[in-house]
């Protein structure tokens, strides 16, 4: 997942091949941030809160793009380094919800962008009400289902509602940028 924020990613896949065509998952940038803090928790329970790392003066309301939770959502502008490389027509943007709310949708698109025949369809898929993702009926090779791994699917922690809408506020005109760069509205917000 980081490739798509490493600054010199996009270089170095390049010169190995021009013509790579490239897969990204994104999903709601705030909901993106509140994910990756609560992964962050389960391994460091003594972290500061949520709240205080998003801001560098709550008072203010002057959101800290250093703290990394904030800074990968802000796809507008790793895609920007991106499209250094490569045309935007090699590079596929799933939606991260789609894939939840409608994954054979969503890897129907992938199937088509990688030039495959749509072999994967709505019937390899059930939803997980616990885990509250989709997961394959069984995995290739095996007569059990595949969920996605423990990591997946955390409960977050309640955010305060005024610290979202602030965060809402401040991706808001770099999704709109994502939207236009990408052709794609992704309905974050």
């Amino acid at each position: 997942p980081s490739y798509f924020v490493t600054k010199e990613a996009p270089a170095r896949i390049s010169s190995m091949s021009k013509g790579t065509k490239l897969i990204v998952v994104v999903r709601d940038p705030v909901t993106r941030a509140i994910s990756d803090y609560t992964q962050t928790l389960s391994k460091k329970p003594d972290i500061p809160t949520f709240e205080s790392l998003t801001f560098k003066n709550r008072t203010t309301g002057l959101i800290d793009t250093s703290w990394s939770a904030i800074q990968i959502g802000i796809y507008a502008k790793h895609l920007e380094n991106w499209l250094l490389y490569f045309p935007i027509g090699q590079i596929l943007f799933v939606s991260g919800e789609r894939l939840i709310s409608d994954p054979a949708g969503e890897l129907g698109r992938v199937q088509d962008f990688l030039g495959l025949k749509r072999i994967i369809t709505d019937k390899h898929f059930y939803f997980n009400k616990t885990k509250g993702f989709p997961c394959l009926k069984k995995a290739e090779g095996s007569s059990k289902p595949h969920c996605l791994g423990k990591t997946k699917g955390r409960t977050h922690p309640d955010i305060d509602q005024e610290v979202v809408q602030r965060l809402r506020d401040f991706y808001r005109p770099f999704n709109m940028k994502f939207y236009q760069m990408t052709g794609q509205d992704f309905g974050w917000d």
